[in-house]
């Protein structure tokens, strides 16, 4: 992974909003009917291309496909392993607290934003039978598309989300919960592998390490070991992988709203340094969250090891100004080391493919520039002989 050796680079977090013709195509895609030959196909990678590009002119370094062919985590599932089927209405309540505090405001907005408009159903996944890798044919366009989009478009590097064996649905088949992560990570690492293998760098996508500090009905010392277990399983599927070719994401789950019952990143950061990446992404602009710069201050971060904390957030229309940005890219250099530090957003922009994202693409693009602004300003203070 390239380390901001010269000046801060810039990346994001991986999902941006698809477009209408696109949705239109895969919302069509996914319920069986008829599409013309080649029209979809054809869709994500101009979709892919002008994602990258888009990603190029806002001043971001790193960038990675925008994840156009994916309609969110639960139709990814069905469509690249097989042993699951969706289970309406069963499964754990996300967010149980949160939306138990605040129910007339969370009934609202998720109706109108984050799964409002999906083109998929959001149901949750059960796994019922071995689990088995099946998304070769869908992961060669993937990378075949990013590699035609960057042959066309300047960057730094490369990289290509995949999720984490903790984030495929429910286990209803496996004896324990640990030999279903361990099935779930073996299927995972065939698209692990092929991901690095063509040159990209790889994303884990993981909010659900996080979550487990949410969940109302562990203790303590449940969570503890349910996190261990998230954090084993998933170093699993990494062996081998050189952790130079690995950054971690992980997140909160829920984007605008009050936000009170969600982890602190104290009850995180422990496991999290414990993954074998080199870089480590987590929500830092939030303002439940911004404060937990001051953790770099006891927490070591590992010799080698480099942070990507959020300065944008992607929960508002706000545009952040720049000076602030680049305040807050100082504030963990000082901290961690300059070269340690990558600018990005606190998490993706459209995780699940949707006619209505929460932030409109424009600002977007605007938040790109702004926090590309930000990391030029930053670099003058923190390379001054540069500059």
């Amino acid at each position: 992974m390239k380390r901001s050796t010269e000046r801060i680079l810039t990346t994001h977090v991986g999902s941006l909003p698809r477009p209408p013709a696109l949705l239109d195509l895969m919302k069509a895609h996914l319920a069986g009917e008829p599409v013309e030959p080649g029209a979809y196909d054809a869709s994500v990678r101009a979709a892919v291309a002008e994602s990258v590009r888009l990603q190029a002119d806002a001043g971001i370094d790193v960038v990675t496909d925008g994840e156009m062919s994916k309609p969110g985590f639960f139709a990814y599932v069905n469509e690249r392993l097989e042993g699951f089927e969706p289970r309406p209405g069963q499964g754990p309540k996300l967010f149980a607290r949160e939306i138990a505090a605040f129910p007339d405001y969370y009934e609202d907005y998720f109706k109108r934003a984050m799964m409002g408009g999906s083109v998929a159903p959001i149901h949750p996944m059960f796994c019922v039978g071995p689990v088995r890798y099946r998304g070769e044919a869908a992961l060669r366009t993937d990378i075949a598309n990013l590699k035609a989009a960057l042959a066309q478009a300047p960057h730094v590097e490369a990289f290509m989300p995949a999720v984490a064996p903790s984030g495929v649905g429910q286990n209803a088949y496996y004896k324990s919960e640990q030999d279903y992560l361990v099935a779930v990570g073996e299927a995972l690492r065939t698209e692990y592998l092929a991901i690095v293998e063509a040159g990209f760098v790889l994303q884990i996508d993981d909010p659900f390490l996080s979550d487990i500090f949410a969940e109302p009905d562990l203790d303590e010392s449940a969570k503890e070991r349910k996190a261990t277990l998230y954090v084993e399983t998933l170093n699993h599927s990494l062996r081998g992988i050189s952790p130079e070719k690995i950054r971690y994401h992980t997140c909160y789950g829920i984007n605008e709203g009050p936000r009170i019952y969600e982890a602190d990143l104290s009850q995180v950061v422990g496991h999290m340094l414990r993954i074998n990446a080199v870089a480590y992404s987590f929500e830092a602009a939030n303002c439940r969250h911004e404060h937990e710069y001051h953790l770099w201050e006891t927490v070591k971060l590992p010799d080698g090891k480099a942070i990507i904390p959020g300065v944008i957030t992607h929960a508002s229309n706000i545009v952040e100004h720049p000076e602030l940005i680049a305040e807050r890219l100082c504030r963990f250099a000082n901290l961690v080391g300059r070269e340690n530090v990558l600018a990005a957003p606190d998490c993706g922009f459209s995780s699940q493919a949707c006619y209505r994202t929460e932030v409109n693409p424009r600002v977007i693009v605007a938040k790109f520039k702004a926090m590309a602004e930000g990391a030029r300003i930053a670099s003058r203070r923190l390379w001054p002989r540069a500059a």
